[in-house]
């Protein structure tokens, strides 16, 4: 009897396993009527995901403000605001209901605003800056190509 409930136990527990794997992978999705992967949030985790993404694109304009302005102080800054520290903070269950291509995708594109904040701050010129900044920018242009918050 024990053996039966001993295996019982461990293939509930290899299904659990299972489908949490596959939403962690796939996310709380479904395909919306323009073609992109519609992710499916509460109100508040859609809110907060927008958020950050404006946030995303105010660090952007700074950015742009920035390279006009020949200013490497505020170019930098702008990047940083984008960078690691603004996903330090992550809800769990909001991660849990992203597919893994945009989790993938947004991690790389902090982890990239850092680094391009290290190239400014190491004294690179405007062209590399915008060299570094164009593969950003091409990442948020393929995201919101690929995704919708319904």
């Amino acid at each position: 009897m024990k053996n039966k409930l001993a295996s019982i136990a461990i293939a509930l527990w290899l299904i659990t396993a299972a489908v949490l794997g596959y939403l962690f992978v796939r996310g709380w999705t479904s395909e919306s009527s323009d073609g992109r992967t519609a992710i499916h949030l509460a109100p508040a985790e859609r809110d907060l995901v927008l958020s950050e993404m404006r946030q995303m694109l105010h660090s952007v304009h700074n950015l742009v403000t920035g390279l006009s302005a020949g200013d490497p102080k505020i170019m930098e800054q702008a990047a940083r605001a984008s960078g690691m520290g603004m996903a330090a903070d992550v809800n769990p269950i909001i991660m849990a209901k992203l597919p893994l291509a945009f989790k993938q995708q947004g991690m790389s594109v902090h982890r990239d605003f850092d680094a391009l904040a290290d190239t400014i701050a190491r004294g690179a010129d405007q062209a590399m800056v915008l060299r570094e900044f164009t593969g950003i920018t091409a990442r948020c242009v393929g995201c919101h190509t690929s995704y919708r918050l319904p």
